[in-house]
Order: C-alpha cells, then sequence, then structure tokens
C-alpha cells in the first residue's frame, strides 16, 4: 500500500490529506471513507490556516534527478524597491545558473508576472531599471531570461515599461506573448494581462487565436505555457476565470504543465482539466510561483480543490528539469531548502 503524504503546515499540523494518482509514491490513490473523516475532523477543530509562514517538518527533499536534461529556473512577483526578498531570490537563481553552468547543463530563466512594483521613492518611475535590475538584473540572468508579464508591469497606464526593459526577450512590442523551444520541449508564454490591463477587448481574442496556431504548428510531445494569473489558486486572490479559454485551447492540444504567479505563494496541483476535474491521462499540472520577492500572503482556509502541496511565507523559485518526454520539478527555498519535488511524464 502507498504511503500516504502529509503537506507541510503551519506549525506542523497536518491540513489534509489529498489522493495524488499521477505520483502514486507520494500519495494514496484511494482515500477510505474513514480516513477522509479523520481529515475532515482534523481540518476543521486543529488545522485551521493562517498567514504564519508555514514551518519545516523533517530535512530537505533531495532534487529528482533527470539525467542529462536542460533546467528552467524562475518566479513571479519579484521586484520590490528596499526590501530583501528579491535580492535573496536573484542571487538564488544566480547560483544555480552558475552550478548549471559547471555542469554542463543548458539553462533557461522565464518570470511569471509582477517583475517590478512600483515601489521605493521614484513610485512606477523606471521602476524597473531601479527595482529589478539590481536584484534579477545580472548578466548571467538577463541573458537567459524568458519573461511574462503580470497586472503591476501595467502600473504606469500601459505596458511601455515592460516591453522596453526586456526588448525583443519579451516577445513582439506591446503585445506580451510568444513562444520559443528549449530542451526539447515547445514553451508558450503568454500574457493574461490582456483580459485586464489592456483597453482593447479584441486582444484577448487575437492571443486565443494565435495560441491555437502556435500549439497547431508545433505538435511537440512535451508543452510548457507560463502566464501571470492561475486558473486555480488558494491564495487570497482565487482563481482568474477570465483565463478558463486559454486553459480549454491548452487542454485540448495537450499542453503538459501550466506556471503561474500573481499569488504570492507556492502552490502545485494535480493533473486536471479546465474544469477542475482530476485527468491523469490528459490533464495540465499547473504550480503557482509567486514567490520572487513580492510580499509575501497566505492562502485560504478553504484549500482549492486538487491542490497537493502549499508553502507560504517563503521565499524561492521553482526549477523545471525537462526531458525527454518527462519532468522535475522542485520549489527551492532562498535558504537553499527543497520544500517539494514533483515528477510527470507528457502524455
Amino acid at each position: 500500500m502507498a504511503l500516504a503524504r502529509k503537506v507541510i503546515a503551519p506549525h506542523g499540523a497536518i491540513r489534509s490529506i489529498r489522493p495524488n494518482p499521477k505520483h502514486p509514491h507520494k500519495a494514496f490513490d484511494f482515500i477510505s471513507p474513514l480516513i477522509r473523516s479523520v481529515a475532515t475532523i482534523c481540518f476543521l477543530l486543529a488545522c485551521s490556516r493562517d498567514d504564519r509562514p508555514t514551518t519545516e517538518s523533517g530535512e530537505s527533499l533531495k532534487e529528482l534527478p533527470l539525467p542529462g536534461a536542460a533546467v528552467m529556473i524562475g518566479a513571479g512577483d519579484i521586484a520590490v524597491c528596499g526590501t530583501s526578498g528579491d535580492e535573496e531570490t536573484g542571487r538564488l537563481v544566480d547560483s544555480l545558473l552558475t552550478a548549471d553552468s559547471v555542469a554542463n547543463v543548458v539553462s533557461a530563466v522565464f518570470t511569471l508576472g509582477d517583475n517590478a512594483y512600483p515601489s521605493g521613492s521614484g513610485g512606477v518611475d523606471r521602476d524597473f531599471q531601479r527595482c529589478f535590475t539590481p536584484s534579477w538584473g545580472s548578466p548571467r540572468i538577463v541573458s537567459l531570461i524568458h519573461p511574462a508579464p503580470g497586472n503591476h508591469d501595467y502600473d504606469s497606464g500601459s505596458g511601455a515599461p515592460y516591453f522596453e526593459y526586456f526588448g525583443p526577450r519579451a516577445g513582439p512590442s506591446g503585445r506580451g506573448y510568444y513562444s520559443y523551444d528549449f530542451g526539447g520541449w515547445h514553451v508558450v508564454s503568454l500574457n493574461s494581462e490582456v483580459y485586464f490591463e489592456v483597453s482593447d477587448p479584441s486582444e484577448a481574442k487575437r492571443q486565443e487565436d494565435w495560441l491555437r496556431q502556435d500549439l497547431k504548428d508545433h505538435p511537440s510531445l512535451c508543452t510548457l505555457a507560463y502566464f501571470h494569473r492561475p486558473l486555480f489558486s488558494s491564495g487570497t486572490h482565487g482563481g482568474a476565470q477570465e483565463v478558463r479559454e486559454l486553459w480549454n485551447i491548452m487542454y485540448n492540444a495537450g499542453v503538459d504543465v501550466v506556471l503561474n504567479g500573481h499569488e504570492h505563494h507556492y502552490e502545485r496541483f494535480m493533473p486536471q482539466n479546465p474544469g477542475g476535474i482530476v485527468d491523469t491521462r490528459r490533464g495540465i499540472e499547473q504550480i503557482i510561483v509567486g514567490t520572487g520577492g513580492g510580499e509575501l500572503r497566505g492562502v485560504r482556509r478553504s484549500v482549492a480543490g486538487n491542490s497537493v502541496f502549499e508553502v507560504h511565507g517563503h521565499w524561492g523559485v521553482l526549477k523545471l528539469t525537462v526531458g525527454a518526454g518527462e519532468y522535475r520539478s522542485a520549489f527551492i527555498g532562498t535558504d537553499g531548502r527543497v520544500w517539494d519535488t514533483g515528477s510527470g511524464r507528457c502524455h
């Protein structure tokens, strides 16, 4: 019988035990009604959630190896002038890239939106130069970066500062969505803000039409997509239903993994369809990594369905190792602790 998996909670409390059919070594495939009842009672009586940081439980996990694979590193919700979180994650990204370079591992960096916040005495004025450059602006990072925009990247009234700062690495200027190939995978960076921050409502349909065509033109076995706002979340904002059509398109095209920010915590979900139903055959695994340096936040007392693991109150980055037909993930804190690991095969 597979072992039950404990989800780390503040003060070591067990919040819940959830099935994980994609990774049976980490959870029950099915939980008996009795165990379900006990878990529910624990949640109601002793496992209420708050904003206090997730506490360590046991030793740091070990990354799951995938020899010969390429590595993608990143997070969202990053640069705030006058704070230390973004500088800590920037140093972590830089050190991981250095280690990969020494080991001859091909690497890339992604961002999940809200790259720079209007902060410090200058407010929105040159916030990328003032806030992002000192933290994630090292030559090593910038030479490998593939960003995505978030709502705070439009705080100037337009996305112009974002596109001017990142230049061609942000895709066609003013659009905010593009794709590239990396490590045998097809990778798509999307702009969730066309549903919120862009004045032209037809831009959302243009992105959707482009996404359908791009995925049709790149029928890769393994496909990754990332953008700022998640469809599913246990965070303070909750899921952004506006991006469901992106999920419909990606699910129909066989996309394997989706990465998001916006919520200032880490959370990994079981593979699921756009309706939030577990699907171990064609489902998309969503991971939220809004821990790049912005003010950290907790999660709601009502956990989102199919949430496997949450960490809040700790800055960190996601290391996604992409190989031939499979992948490994690891959430690494700025102190080097590996909080969570995952794995999957492409479909």
